[in-house]
């Protein structure tokens, strides 16, 4: 059935046609021919002369999709599908060859990427590679048969999770599905001259036997059958993955916060390497418990509490801070990400911390026994959430501390990363560029940001490059955009008196920062020329020193006109210096004190 699964797509002729060239021989370009023409075919590309016609949006979806879901690849022999395309399209007239040499020239390093990527395996894709790399012969379904057998369990690929190789084959098998189905019913539709895709007799046997030779074809002979029967168990399916429901919801927390699971979550300080996967299906059952009536209020709030401990690199939060938030008391946003201390034991029923705690951790003065007493209740119906968590061994609650021990960490790392959130861990996160770091850092916890950039620095030795490095993207990162002043604030978080003195004297010219690294350098009683600094530099440094949101308006007012009477040129100077460098945040903070922007 395998080999006449899709008819009349023209790769008879095709390889009668190009034949005479030497590279257009043998069996690797003959398999190559006939996934691509195919895949060209199953897209409903134009089979009226024989063979289907190239397009480039065709030509595009199948490199960039269609190869990299469907179709094992031996190495080397990548070249040879853009070569099936180049020698397809000269059937064609001259424009055609010149439209899809452009598409294939312009698509290739993002094509070997695509077939490359972990992401994009397959069960079928990888079992494939794994069982060549064993020597198999793909093409006799017995030797893979035998080769299964042998190997010494299921590995996984460099970069991959199970769960991952999972939620993409079933994805190819969906997709695949419907491309067959809509291949019959456009030919039923509109019979094409030269003959229909799949038989009658092929699509009454089922569009999923077809679709499981054509993997066949495309992958390894009888895999799909084993992967299916004896060897199911190298390839589960999702009812193997009942924890990915508690992705689901960490994902949705994720967007509700960020809207984008692009945008990373800060690396937790330690992780345990345990079975991930294990630990995730045992939150899942703490989380599907405490979903019962008797866990009312919080027992639903358990994805939401997994989550915001992770969002805050994995630092400790206050049981009664949290449920002060869920009573809509106030809290100090400036607090909402202070680490909370973990005492080294505590009773193990909960109590509300003292008043004089609870002022520290909500930042409102003037709180009294009588509050202390009304959080009570709510505080102990979320501790007692906390509680059933905990007794997973993968959240711990020490008096009004809680947080995520770090096996339990690395779970909910996993349960983000399968659902495709940026969920780096520290030496990840220490290895990216210094743009792309400080980009996502900006959006982090301070406490957070500090240690996370300190650990770059630290894994370049501290080196004068690497701090010229960080103090270049800060200053460039998110320029001219509202987010500018929380990037170039994280010089705040750094421990500069680490910093060698020639770097941050290099800064002083920078027209962002400059004053910041004067300020640092005076501070370590260094050498330093305050003529270096540009206006810009010192307009920000004074921007961004004036009080923005605390405290009455009248004292905000007299701190702004205490630097503009130390400014050359007044506040008229100072105001236009302020806007010609940070637009967005001279109006924000400037705006409330009733001075206008020129």
């Amino acid at each position: 059935m395998a080999e006449t699964v899709l008819t009349n797509t023209g790769l008879d002729r095709f390889l009668e046609l190009v034949g005479g060239a030497p590279e257009h021989r043998g069996p690797a370009f003959a398999r190559a021919a006939e996934a691509v023409l195919g895949l060209l075919a199953l897209r409903g590309a134009d089979r009226g002369t024989g063979v289907p016609e190239p397009t480039p949006e065709l030509t595009r979806q199948l490199l960039l999709e269609d190869l990299p879901a469907f179709v094992y690849v031996p190495p080397g022999e990548l070249a040879l599908y853009p070569a099936v395309l180049g020698a397809l399209a000269a059937r064609f007239d001259g424009s055609c060859v010149e439209r899809i040499a452009a598409v294939v020239a312009e698509t290739a390093p993002d094509f070997e990427r695509a077939m490359h990527d972990p992401g994009n395996l397959t069960w079928h894709r990888w079992y494939a590679s794994l069982l060549r790399t064993c020597g198999a012969d793909l093409a006799d379904p017995e030797d893979v048969r035998r080769r299964l057998a042998a190997l010494d369990g299921a590995p996984l690929p460099d970069g991959a999770r199970r769960a991952d190789l999972m939620g993409r084959t079933a994805l190819a098998d969906v997709l695949l599905t419907e491309a067959l189905t809509r291949a019959y019913v456009r030919d039923a539709e509109e019979p094409p001259p030269v003959g229909p895709l799949l038989t009658d007799h092929a699509v009454a046997t089922g569009i999923g036997r077809v679709a499981t030779a054509l993997r066949d074809r495309w992958t390894a002979a009888g895999l799909a059958e084993q992967l299916a029967g004896p060897y199911a168990h190298y390839a589960p399916g999702p009812d193997a993955f009942p924890h990915l429901v508690l992705a689901d919801a960490l994902l949705d927390e994720h967007l509700d916060h960020h809207g984008d699971p692009a945008v990373p979550v800060p690396p937790p300080p330690a992780i345990e390497r345990g079975s991930a996967e294990t630990d995730a299906d045992t939150l899942l059952a703490a989380v599907e418990e405490l979903a019962e009536e008797e866990f009312e209020p919080y027992g639903g709030e358990a994805p939401h509490l997994l989550y915001v401990v992770y969002q805050r690199g994995c630092s400790a939060e206050s049981v009664a801070r949290k449920a002060a938030e869920y009573e809509d008391w106030t809290v100090d946003p400036a607090l909402e990400d202070l680490p909370v201390p973990v005492p080294d034991g505590a009773p193990g029923a909960y109590a509300v911390p003292p008043v004089p705690e609870l002022v520290r951790l909500l930042g409102t003065p003037g709180l009294d026994e009588a509050d202390r007493a009304r959080l009570k209740g709510p505080a102990r119906d979320l501790a007692a959430v906390l509680d059933r968590l905990a007794a997973t061994g993968l959240v711990f609650r020490t008096g009004d501390a809680f947080g995520l021990t770090p096996r339990g960490a690395g779970a909910v790392r996993y349960l983000l990363g399968v659902r495709g959130v940026a969920a780096p861990d520290a030496a990840e996160a220490a290895a990216w560029p210094a743009t792309v770091l400080v980009a996502a850092a900006g959006g982090w916890p301070a406490p957070v940001a500090a240690r996370v950039l300190a650990d770059r620095l630290h894994a370049r030795v501290d080196t004068a490059h690497a701090w010229t490095e960080l103090l270049d993207a800060l200053g460039t990162v998110h320029a001219g955009t509202s987010e500018a002043a929380a990037t170039r604030g994280l010089f705040a978080v750094l421990d500069t008196t680490t910093a060698p003195p020639e770097a941050l004297r290099a800064a002083l010219r920078d027209p962002v920062l400059g004053a910041y690294a004067l300020r640092a350098l005076e501070e370590r009683g260094e050498e330093a020329d305050p003529i270096q600094v540009p206006t810009s530099a010192r307009a920000l440094h004074v921007l961004d020193e004036l009080p923005a949101k605390k405290g009455p308006l009248e004292s905000r007012r007299a701190a702004f006109d205490a630097a503009a009477a130390a400014w050359p040129g007044g506040s008229a100077a100072l105001v236009r210096a302020m806007a010609e460098a940070d637009r967005h945040e001279a109006e924000r903070v400037l705006g409330p004190l009733g001075i206008a922007l020129p």
